[in-house]
């Protein structure tokens, strides 16, 4: 282990490295500043790019992307009064107070402080837990796998979704799209329909390109006459560090924010916005002056930057100790490990100890950098969200979305295929499916059909097929998680009647 940790720092040592995740920052900033773009978009649009690279320059750039992604939505949340990405949902309740009464620049840098101080909890979580969830996954065996992927599927079509229903809908239907092609265990060609092309399953980041990028870019289009208006700012001499000064002397607003951002990034599918509105609740609750909330005070903008970039840490403990995404973006860092050859759990941190170290130590690297890039670009950064057309936007998006498809196996049934999801998401979209439980029913299909398959077999050569299923003691609280989850949207509308969720999410916080 220390051979590999040491294998891992000569990994972020390396210039290209340093690079990437400067320009892996950078780029999720800007993504996340313009309002229509998320996180999950950019990360899906990139990993195909990212198979050229070695898979520890791969991963180190997506984690940037995720992390600068994040944290560029408080610009437009901020000096616009709309959410780059969902997860800056409720810092624009105190940010665009802040910037319209002049305060804009304090806004910008109690934002970008909160967000590195967050970022950086997130990742210590992350590094802490994740390595002991990791040697527990060894005790897993084809029936925890099997329940494991109900859990998954279980939580994620139920918050992802206003509609239960419609939720538990789309996890079924990417479970169908997972049957698609030859059989993992048996080796039979299934749905086909004749195309050789189909014979190998559906390329799953054909499918996640095209259910979460091509339906933005028509939503984008659509709103394509919509204007916004700049609060401008300067930045003046002091401000940036008599902030930062007051930001450190609130370590109980700031723990307290990372702490819940990384309980919730842990439970599948929450997402950045409930993390965000249940720390800012909180913060509200502890205050002894709560009425200024919503005015324009930097302790809004703290608590929810602090725990929406430490969710981001979150959600990568059950990826990758369990393969479970706790978040749509994350959910396309697994399909890119499983891409690598990178199965999450003991594995990771096993054989492939010295890439999943160099990833983690990367997050910490990658939240330093948007301290410098946060201040110092801020003003570009802010005019990017007005001066960045939707008739150059969408058609450079479309462009990265077909030559990512391609460039996976140099198929233009690929292409085809994408363009089809895209549809199928844009149409669901509408109805209100969300993509989200249709892409984990595809990733997890696989896993979920395997364990059942293999479990069966098992079952019968010890003579009983239920004690298989149902006396294992790992099983069995795995089958408690999945009853939990699903009765999960029923706890959280009673909790919702009683005052809790003071402002309603809108389910908007699962677009990544």
């Amino acid at each position: 282990m220390p051979h590999s940790i040491f294998l891992a720092f000569g990994h972020l040592l390396e210039i290209e490295n340093l690079l990437l995740m400067l320009a892996g920052v950078t780029g999720g900033i800007i993504v996340g500043a313009l309002p229509g773009l998320t996180a999950t978009m950019a990360i899906a649009l990139l990993v195909p790019f990212t198979f050229t690279m070695n898979p520890a320059s791969g991963l180190i750039t997506l984690g940037a992307i995720y992390c600068g992604a994040i944290y560029g939505g408080c610009f437009s949340a901020i000096l616009i009064g709309t959410p780059g990405t969902p997860s800056a949902i409720a810092t624009v309740f105190d940010g665009y107070p802040m910037a319209k009464k002049g305060e804009a620049e304090q806004a910008i840098v109690t934002a970008t402080g909160s967000s590195v101080i967050g970022g950086l909890i997130g990742a210590a979580v992350l590094l802490s837990l994740s390595p002991l969830l990791a040697e527990a996954a060894l005790k897993f065996g084809p029936p925890e796998y099997f329940w494991m992927a109900v859990f998954g599927l279980t939580i994620i079509a139920t918050l992802a979704s206003k509609s239960i229903l419609k939720g538990l809908i789309g996890g079924a239907f990417g479970l169908l799209l997972s049957t698609v092609g030859m059989s993992p265990i048996a080796g039979d060609v299934r749905f086909s329909f004749g195309l050789p092309a189909l014979q190998g399953g559906i390329e799953l980041m054909t499918a996640m390109i095209g259910f979460f990028c091509i339906p933005e870019v028509l939503f984008m289009v659509e709103e394509r006459g919509k204007s916004y208006t700049l609060i401008s700012y300067k930045r003046q001499r002091g401000v940036t560090l008599s902030t930062l000064a007051k930001l450190v002397r609130k370590p109980i607003l700031l723990i307290r924010s990372a702490v819940i951002g990384a309980i919730v990034g842990i439970i599948p599918g929450a997402g950045g916005n409930i993390a965000g509105l249940v720390s800012y609740n909180e913060a509200v609750r502890a205050s002894k002056t709560p009425e200024k909330f919503g005015t324009g005070i930097m302790e809004g903008v703290a608590a929810s930057e602090t725990s929406n970039n430490s969710e981001v840490g979150g959600s990568l403990v059950p990826l990758l100790t369990l393969g479970i995404p706790g978040a749509p973006p994350a959910a396309v860092l697994l399909g890119a490990l499983l891409l690598q050859g990178m199965r999450p759990g003991a594995e990771l941190y096993t054989v492939h100890a010295e890439i999943t170290y160099a990833f983690l130590f990367s997050l910490f690297v990658a939240n330093i950098l948007m301290l410098p890039i946060g201040i110092f670009g801020g003003k570009a950064f802010a005019r990017l969200i007005t001066i960045v057309p939707v008739k150059l936007l969408a058609p450079t998006v479309t462009f990265l979305c077909v030559i990512g498809s391609f460039a996976i196996r140099n198929n233009i049934m690929d292409v085809a295929f994408m363009l089809l999801c895209g549809l199928f998401g844009y149409v669901g979209k509408k109805l209100g499916f969300h993509p989200g439980p249709i892409v984990l029913g595809l990733i997890l299909g696989k896993i979920c059909e395997t364990g059942l398959v293999q479990s069966m077999l098992m079952g019968k050569a010890s003579g009983s097929t239920w004690s298989m299923f149902f006396a294992r003691p790992i099983s069995l609280l795995l089958i408690l998680l999945c009853l939990l989850s699903a009765m999960w949207p029923f706890i959280a509308s009673a909790l919702k009647k009683r005052g809790y969720f003071a402002i309603d999410s809108t389910g908007e916080g699962n677009r990544g």
